[in-house]
């Protein structure tokens, strides 16, 4: 097998020749990523080829795409495919189609060439490295036609970069199973989901259904076959396991995540970071190792407050901040929260023992898939997380005077609509103009709208986020001004209702340090940015001290959605800088 000290020890020209295969008929990369040596570990000598390739500019990439087979193609069918290639097309079964299979993929490939002037490139080994479906490689070949061209040539090169991690951990010998536990864990939990969604394929995953209750049961049984001393399921539904210190008595570290989804969501918002934790605590107890203080792991059982309007409902109850109205909410059946948590088990009497006493942790910390497209277009697999942003929401409505489309001449119109599109256009100016500021509003609905009347009414909402609560209510500010103005000059009025507000939570310096220290030790450079979503560590962040880490997803970090995912070498890596924060903070213990 290579070995790192073998590439670090060559000549550039032996690099090369070390390296050749990784990159299909590219070896300039090779040769590029050279001059970057020593290489401090497997993880750094990845990101040193994908930045080559970047900064190899436009030309160079084009290139790169165009010398990869099309799969299920030519070269398959005349058995010219390197053996690299050969053998991932095998390991995806495309060697073996049937018919009416190879045909439906000669017809996409025509179609996509077409489209875009390079082949279709997806790494067919997929995110745990054993091998896609044939179907789901037809499926994504069809999806990816509707891409925008530009975004396609970076979706070309993300699987590019893929297709060479894999190869190098095949030269390497190296196996991220650590990484495979984490992924195989998600994918095992991703076979309950509720009725409806269940059905047609689709993760949902709402607060003490069925399906939730069998989340829960699998995290307690797993939980336990890892080593944790304590595994209870409080009385909010939040799973708890606790791995003692050496000193019982010592203050513990807090971390978790929660296991509820949106409606037809994705495997690894907020469960990724229950399952990361349980992964370190698992190799902690096979080696016989305790640390000089405690780490409590918590599935927090809601966060995204879809069965009712209660949010961050788990970690809430930790801080102290379980509303006793929330009992009376009801779902879309009618069924309150409270008949809900007795059909459950669960003793509502119980919560408000929930509270942690801050004085009994150092901390929380939290892993996270990103959420967004910003670590993966840098090719980055970590990233630190400085602040979680504060948010403000609003429901307004505009009105206006509903008349004819035909006889109501333009300037004498009182349109909802188009003041509301003014607006929208007003924010998006607006939060663009500061880094880290986002304005969204999402709902714009005429009510009874028709096509040949003007709006009289507009409905919308707005969301304002930044990493500061006072560049938020800045934005915000603005936002309303200009409402006011855009209706006092249009001859409309407004109503416009606050029906959210949360702080940002900036990150603990010193936890913030922890996790810098910790992805530097896997030979990785740092890349710090804010979150735009919300997450249960700004919750524990109003009792103690908190910080994130964020990794990267694939399909440009799409999230809420069944296209999320990651790579088991992502979650290794995960796995690994959560160990190596632990380590740190029991050198630190007196």
């Amino acid at each position: 097998m290579l070995t790192l000290d073998q590439l670090n020890a060559a000549t550039a020209d032996e690099c090369v020749a070390l390296l050749d295969g990784i990159y299909e008929h590219s070896p300039w990369i090779a040769r590029a990523a050279a001059a970057h040596r020593p290489f401090a570990s497997l993880e750094h000598l990845k990101l040193v080829l994908a930045q080559v390739v970047r900064e190899g500019g436009h030309d160079a990439q084009l290139a790169l795409i165009r010398v990869h087979p099309e799969l299920a193609g030519k070269a398959m069918v005349s058995q010219t495919l390197t053996a690299e290639s050969r053998n991932e097309q095998g390991k995806a079964g495309l060697t073996d189609c049937t018919p009416e299979e190879f045909e439906r993929i000669q017809a996409l490939n025509a179609a996509y060439n077409a489209r875009f002037g390079f082949p279709f490139i997806l790494a067919v080994r997929g995110p745990r490295g054993l091998g896609l479906g044939k179907t789901e490689i037809i499926a994504t070949l069809a999806r990816r036609l509707d891409n925008h061209p530009d975004f396609e040539r970076a979706e070309c090169l993300r699987n590019i970069h893929r297709i060479a991690e894999i190869r190098l951990n095949d030269k390497l010998g190296h196996s991220p199973e650590q990484g495979n536990l984490v992924w195989d864990w998600a994918e095992r939990l991703a076979a309950h989901s509720d009725p409806g969604f269940a059905e047609r394929g689709e993760l949902t995953v709402t607060y003490l259904t069925d399906a939730h209750r069998a989340v829960a049961h699998a995290l307690q049984a797993w939980m336990t076959e890892c080593g944790f001393d304590e595994v209870i399921q409080d009385a909010v539904g939040n799973v708890v396991g606790v791995y003692h210190g050496q000193d019982l008595s010592a203050p513990r570290l807090l971390t978790g995540s929660h296991f509820d989804t949106v409606r037809n969501g994705g495997k690894y918002d907020g469960r990724l970071g229950i399952l990361v934790p349980m992964a370190c605590v698992q190799a902690l107890h096979r080696a016989g190792r305790r640390l000089p203080f405690g780490i409590e792991v918590v599935g927090f059982s809601e966060e995204e407050g879809q069965r009712y309007k209660a949010v961050f409902l788990g970690s809430g109850a930790l801080t102290g901040q379980f509303d006793a109205a929330w009992l009376d909410q009801q779902d879309a059946d009618g069924i309150s929260m409270r008949q809900a948590m007795a059909h459950a088990g669960l003793n509502v009497a119980d919560i408000a023992t929930l509270r942690r006493e801050p004085a009994r942790y150092l901390g929380f910390v939290e892993v996270h898939i990103e959420q967004g497209p910003v670590l993966n277009a840098l090719d980055m697999p970590l990233g630190i997380v400085t602040s979680i942003n504060g948010s403000v929401r609003y429901l307004g409505e505009v009105v206006g005077m509903a008349s004819h489309a035909g006889t109501t001449p333009m300037d004498q119109r009182r349109d909802a609509a188009t003041a509301v599109a003014e607006l929208a256009l007003f924010a998006e100016n607006r939060a663009s103009s500061v880094p880290n500021v986002v304005a969204t509003m999402g709902m714009l609905q005429v009510p009874n709208g028709s096509m040949n009347v003007v709006p009289g009414r507009c409905t919308f909402s707005l969301d304002v986020r930044a990493t500061t609560d006072a560049v938020r209510d800045a934005c915000a500010a603005d936002i309303r001004a200009e409402l006011a103005a855009i209706c006092a000059r249009r001859g409309l009025h407004y109503t416009l209702e606050e029906t959210m507000r949360a702080a940002a939570a900036p990150s603990a310096p010193a936890w913030q340090q922890r996790w810098e220290s910790a992805v530097q030790a896997l030979g990785l450079p740092l890349f710090h940015l804010p979150s735009g979503a919300g997450h249960d560590a700004m919750k524990l962040h109003e009792i103690m001290p908190q910080a994130m880490l964020f990794v990267r997803g694939l399909n440009a970090g799409i999230s809420h959605n069944p296209l999320e995912s990651i790579t088991s070498d992502d979650a290794d890596l995960c796995v690994r800088a959560f160990a190596n924060l632990l380590d740190q903070l029991a050198m630190e213990q007196p």
